[in-house]
């Protein structure tokens, strides 16, 4: 019948003999060597046709453009480690100045603060506490290292505190405070204690007077009294300071 070449030819395509289709991979592939052959010769034969001092100059230029790339990545890491390093002093800086800040304001009393220290009770029974022992009090714990210093939970004492003797009790920066006198101090509780307790210390000078001086270890003591910030008038920080 005149359908059977057209049938079996459709047979052919669509179900194709195991002999078809290694047949079929083997043309591909010779077809793909005869591309990647002409392609290759095509190359060799641009670079057959350039001198040999052509050649050379390819080369050096070549090299030349990787030594340029090599040392240009060079340049961009030292500006990176420079700025890590640059970012790295300022902020050792930003927090060495805002250390410093912190114990300033501590030192002038301008802050409340919290801390171990020692709690001194002194009370008048038979006579008056003079002055002088009020001030040998205060400066033996400044000697110590006491951080900071208030008494009867009103008054700040810092290094321009003044201390001056009034009728039935004491001035303190323009304030007035009487007997029993409460002093809170921070600072290592044990070296505190030791500084007010030692044979002719304050203590002594206290009970001489006719008082008595009760001191107190405490793991935290808080002080909240502050000193008002005093403006100097006259001294002024150097230039570039």
């Amino acid at each position: 019948m005149p359908d059977e070449p057209i049938e079996r030819l459709k047979k052919a395509l669509l179900r194709p003999s195991r002999k078809q289709v290694v047949a079929g991979l083997l043309m591909a592939l010779l077809g793909f060597a005869a591309v990647t052959q002409v392609r290759v010769a095509g190359t060799e034969e641009s670079y057959a046709g350039l001198r040999e001092q052509e050649l050379i100059d390819l080369l050096n230029g070549l090299s030349g453009t990787r030594q340029r790339t090599e040392a240009e990545i060079d340049r961009l890491e030292g500006v990176a480690a420079d700025l890590r390093d640059d970012t790295t002093r300022r902020q050792a800086a930003l927090d060495q100045a805002s250390s410093e800040v912190d114990t300033l304001t501590i030192l002038a009393g301008l802050v409340p603060v919290t801390g171990p220290g020692v709690r001194i009770t002194i009370t008048e029974q038979e006579g008056r506490i003079r002055l002088g022992s009020m001030l040998d009090t205060i400066q033996a714990l400044r000697t110590v290292g006491a951080e900071a210093i208030a008494i009867n939970g009103t008054v700040r004492v810092v290094a321009q505190t003044s201390l001056e003797e009034t009728e039935g009790g004491f001035t303190v920066d323009g304030e007035r405070i009487e007997a029993p006198y409460v002093i809170d101090a921070i600072g290592e509780p044990g070296v505190l204690a030791d500084s007010l307790t030692f044979a002719l210390g304050p203590k002594k000078q206290v009970e001489d007077d006719g008082g008595t001086m009760e001191v107190e270890e405490l793991k935290a003591v808080d002080i909240e009294a502050v000193a008002q910030r005093a403006e100097p008038q006259y001294a002024l920080p150097e230039q570039g300071q």
